[in-house]
């Protein structure tokens, strides 16, 4: 396939989205970008600076200060702060915590929008978020939002804790998520919401392959039709 398109995938939190963008980025040979690691980051230095979460001056302030990229290696993308790789350090419950207060700030989703389109412009490009498909890929030829049951995505999420040896109880999880899914939905700045154009996907009963080859065949589509 050598024409290369742009792919957004949206949805809300432990919905599949960033293991199926990246493994769906390997099969189509497409940098695969996550753009949450990058808010991520950002959530880091904010907790690292002991910088007020709800103080939107001090915080866009800090961003803009520090430095933050994403590279690729053999074993995926690796994000870095500062220069610092800090891939295995922003996937953590604090983090979860306080990243929706630090991504629903409009000074930090402009820095960060901005890096992430000018990755994006040369297509190729598999990007996973909550507003890509409506505010920094519109015109991404094809839009996945992907959704799964409050339970499926729970346990999803006990299971990734578990692998750091990280405890937490189902019900706790399933508090969390949703409270996650009414702030992400209802922010002034890029809520999260299924772009007009987008496919949704409902992961719930689906394996990781079944989701990825469930996408793979809607890019094939769209690419032999232009």
């Amino acid at each position: 396939m050598k024409k290369r398109i742009t792919i957004a995938v949206d949805g809300p939190a432990a919905s599949g989205k960033s293991t199926t963008a990246r493994l769906l980025a390997q099969k189509l040979g497409y940098l695969y970008i996550d753009t949450g690691a990058m808010y991520r980051a950002a959530t880091l230095s904010i907790l690292n600076n002991k910088i007020n979460a709800h103080d939107e001056q001090a915080v866009v302030k800090n961003i803009e200060d520090c430095q933050i990229s994403i590279k690729l290696a053999e074993d995926g993308q690796h994000t870095y702060l500062n220069n610092n790789d800090v891939t295995h350090l922003i996937r953590t419950p604090q983090i979860n915590r306080e990243i929706s207060v630090i991504s629903s700030y409009a000074g930090v989703r402009e820095i960060l929008v901005k890096q992430q389109q000018a990755l994006a412009v040369q297509g190729g490009v598999i990007m996973d978020g909550r507003d890509i498909g409506t505010v920094v890929l519109p015109h991404a030829k094809l839009k996945v939002f992907m959704i799964a049951s409050l339970e499926e995505r729970a346990k999803r999420r006990l299971k990734e804790f578990a692998a750091q040896g990280i405890k937490e109880t189902i019900e706790s999880l399933k508090s969390k998520i949703q409270r996650r899914d009414e702030f992400d939905a209802s922010r002034s700045q890029a809520p999260l919401k299924k772009a007009e154009d987008a496919r949704e996907l409902d992961t719930s009963k689906l394996t990781i392959e079944q989701q990825v080859d469930l996408i793979y065949n809607w890019a094939k589509e769209i690419i032999y039709a232009e």
